[in-house]
């Protein structure tokens, strides 16, 4: 059973959506993941809503060379959400063809925060994909227990699900008990790279690394290994490491390929084990 992994917004961030679609096509990336509305008013996205021609071209690159898109960034749930604010970004998801919306929730009234969540879902039905809710310890879904209190407590809408970090796996409490207590069913895809573990990091310190300093798997100790046992073995990998420093020596090219070679042993040593048994 092979792989799938997808280039993240984060690994590709340098790159317009037509040309990280090229590039994890010449990297064996399977899809990519695309930042179309931003973590945080004024920081940096892929402009693509509201942008015919950038549409056209992406969908363009997509046929040419078989990379799907697997999930666009982000929608953020804070006091007074209104999921129709994001429309054009569900419009963009269906046009592309996207499997999942990454969600981060920031409300901290969490029984606001959990009706918000399933009007979520409820609104983006219709358009095929999934809502995802990532779990990062400084917002208001700060450990995968959290996170399936959220979707239980929303009802389980059948397009719900949870999304692990390996950032914030290894930067919360959350532990390999917790990550198998997650349903399948509720596991679309993960995003793998490396960093110190601990939980003794500030909300700034914690920020700066998920944003600007990420490690290659293997440069950290976070349990890369330990998690990607603990969750199912045919689950999507999206490769999400941004290193500003080191992305500085390299193309884009030469990055998405750096990163995703680092990225296949942690993932994949069980099912080389398994082989070699088989044998």
């Amino acid at each position: 059973m092979s792989r799938v992994y997808s280039l993240a917004y984060l690994t590709s961030r340098r790159c317009s959506p037509p040309e990280a679609i090229r590039i994890a096509a010449a990297n064996g990336y399977a899809h990519v993941g695309l930042r179309l509305w931003p973590n945080a008013p004024g920081a940096p996205q892929q402009h693509l809503l509201g942008l015919p021609d950038v549409l056209r071209e992406t969908v363009a690159a997509q046929q040419d060379t078989g990379v799907g898109v697997f999930d666009l960034e982000i929608i953020r749930i804070g006091e007074g959400f209104d999921p129709h604010a994001w429309d054009a970004l569900y419009d963009a998801g269906a046009a592309l063809k996207a499997r999942a919306i990454l969600v981060a929730g920031d409300d901290r009234d969490e029984v606001r925060l959990t009706a918000s969540y399933a009007h979520l879902c409820e609104v983006m039905k219709p358009y095929g994909m999934t809502a995802d809710l990532e779990f990062m310890p400084w917002t208001a879904v700060p450990d995968a227990r959290s996170a399936l209190r959220v979707i239980h407590n929303a009802g389980k809408p059948a397009n719900a699900g949870i999304l692990v970090d390996a950032l914030h796996f290894g930067r919360s409490s959350t532990t390999l008990e917790d990550i198998r207590a997650i349903p399948n069913e509720l596991l679309h895809y993960a995003q793998i790279c490396d960093a110190p573990a601990g939980t003794h990091f500030t909300t700034e310190q914690m920020i700066h690394t998920a944003r600007c300093e990420r490690l290659l798997p293997g440069d950290g100790n976070i349990d890369l290994k330990g998690l990607f046992d603990a969750l199912p073995a045919d689950l999507p990998v999206s490769v999400e490491i941004v290193n500003f420093e080191r992305e500085a020596a390299t193309t884009p090219t030469q990055w998405a390929a750096i990163c995703l070679a680092a990225s296949r042993p942690c993932v994949e040593h069980r099912q080389r084990a398994m082989l070699v048994c088989n044998n």
